[in-house]
């Protein structure tokens, strides 16, 4: 890779906006961009692989780490830890990669407050309404689980203008490209 150090990029967004759809395309486009891997406790579920969707670890493994302050944050919910390695992290920028750090934006917030200087980007839908479209579309909860993600997403809303660009996901295309543009921009 470069000699460059690359950059960290905090990417938050409401459930449903599409962001693990623009990440994957993001990532075919431009392989100086990595995504970095959580630890939890939690089980792996159906289909999930070890190293790829989490690093799925111990509580006794993940508390020790926490100890030695190896987590760049990390939050403890429904029982299980996730956090984000600080060495995994680490290694990817010294490389000359761009490490996008997927996080809700709790976590966020919290990556924000001890890297001021990071680059964060925020997507949003068009409107809560056609992200409720894009939910029921996908035929897998509710209408009750629909109606929590909608206010879950309404809240979270509430936070976009703590990151420093702000994408509407209305046209997917649009929508990598602005985003392709705002990281090949900041770096």
């Amino acid at each position: 890779m470069s000699e460059k150090m690359g950059r960290l990029v905090l990417y938050s967004g409401c459930s449903g906006v599409g962001k693990g759809t623009i990440l994957k395309e993001l990532m075919k486009r431009d392989d100086s961009i990595r995504l970095s891997v959580s630890d939890t406790t939690r089980a792996p579920r159906p289909g999930e692989v070890d190293g790829v969707d989490y690093n799925f670890v111990s509580k006794e493994q993940f508390e020790k780490v926490i100890a030695e302050n190896g987590y760049l944050e990390y939050a403890k919910y429904c029982d299980n830890y996730y956090g984000t390695p600080i060495d995994q992290v680490n290694d990817m920028l010294t490389q000359g990669y761009n490490v996008v750090l997927e996080i809700e934006v709790q976590g966020g917030l919290q990556i924000m407050e001890n890297f001021p200087n990071i680059l964060s980007i925020f997507v949003l839908p068009p409107s809560l309404e056609v992200l409720g479209e894009r939910l029921r579309g996908r035929g897998t909860e509710d209408e009750a689980a629909i109606k929590k993600r909608l206010r879950e997403a309404e809240h979270e809303m509430k936070y976009k203008d703590r990151y420093k660009h702000v994408v509407v996901n209305d046209k997917l295309e649009d929508a990598i490209e602005e985003i392709q543009g705002i990281i090949a921009n900041e770096r």
